[in-house]
């Protein structure tokens, strides 16, 4: 790392996303639910893939398109995920690395493949993703820089990682390294899907101020708390005493603390192309401006633009370089 601080340090899933475009009567016929992130094994994957149409193949993962996105608004970032010393494995390596993001994991040298996720776009830019894991799963407490977390101002943990157990050691393990040494621990919810796995885990997570900045969405919030209802899931998060990030798409997002919450409204857009990693982006704009100390309506507003961006092209990492996006945009990054 060079000498300035570590501002964020990001954990999760090292992932390469395999994007088509794609029918709703394909998601019918291949059983698929619209929207939502199904776990699938090696041979599922080869299955689909081969049905798929034209793919775009681009480098992913949550906590690493949110690192991707924070690096390209200027702050200084660093990644942890596991990788098998393969094709799809040298290429996340080699994108991450190019975006300025310091990333030293060790690669695998046996065992699963590099994970995937293949991601159908229907025409209204809805995704569905399946994912296979692979390497990821073997992501263990031995991977953790204890150096890198204890420098970091904040470490960023995508709630995906909950699945393998080695892997939830390790987020375990960071999360209180970086406590100890005085920083913040961020967690994304990431799904639904993980919500209804993991609800009292994570629910527990937050109670014992194990994370202190949580992000969701507006389905995501609701589920946590098993509730239709938003505002009654709003409150109830609200008593939780941690920041809270929930975005709700077209209507912009909520920044939520026990004490106050503020409504900020979405960034326009053309066209909606694809939302894979709308929430992603969000993240990283939030946490752009937390980190360099922007108040929490212009962090949103960072968010935000920075969603805007990514969900109006292909893929979850951004196309143009955010700091200079924000910057045309009237929303200036600290320094």
């Amino acid at each position: 790392m060079p000498a300035d601080k570590l501002e964020v340090l990001g954990l999760g899933n090292a992932i390469v996303d395999v994007i088509a475009q794609a029918e709703d009567d394909f998601l019918v016929t291949h059983g698929l639910a619209k929207g939502g992130m199904m776990l699938i094994d090696e041979a599922a994957a080869l299955r689909l893939y081969n049905s798929m149409g034209s793919a775009t193949v681009i480098s992913g993962g949550s906590a690493a398109n949110t690192i991707v996105g924070l690096s390209s608004l200027g702050i200084r970032t660093a990644f942890v995920g596991k990788l098998r010393d393969d094709e799809a494995g040298r290429s996340f390596a080699h994108d991450i690395r190019k975006s300025g993001v310091h990333f030293e994991t060790p690669f695998a040298s046996d065992g699963p493949s590099t994970a995937r996720c293949l991601v159908l776009v229907t025409p209204d830019g809805e995704r569905t993703m399946n994912t296979y894991l692979g390497a990821c799963q073997n992501l263990g407490p031995e991977d953790i820089d204890e150096k890198l977390v204890r420098e970091a101002s904040i470490l960023y943990l995508e709630g995906y990682l909950w699945d393998p157990p080695a892997a939830k050691e390790a987020f375990k393990k960071a999360a209180a390294i970086a406590h100890a040494a005085g920083n913040q621990v961020a967690l994304t919810l990431s799904d639904a899907f993980c919500i209804d796995r993991y609800r009292e885990e994570f629910l527990e997570l937050i109670r014992h101020k194990v994370v202190d900045i949580v992000f969701a969405n507006q389905h995501e919030l609701k589920s946590l708390y098993q509730t239709s209802d938003f505002d009654s899931a709003v409150a109830a998060f609200r008593n939780e005493g941690v920041l809270g990030a929930v975005t709700r798409s077209e209507d912009g997002c909520l920044i939520i603390t026990r004490d106050v919450t503020l409504a900020v409204p979405a960034s326009p857009i053309e066209k909606l192309v694809d939302t894979t990693g709308a929430g992603d982006l969000f993240a990283a704009g939030f946490l752009a401006g937390l980190v360099r100390g922007s108040d929490l309506r212009d962090a949103g507003r960072l968010g935000g633009l920075a969603a805007a961006e990514v969900i109006q092209h292909y893929g979850a990492r951004p196309q143009v370089n955010l700091a200079s996006y924000a910057a045309d945009n009237g929303i200036s990054v600290p320094a």
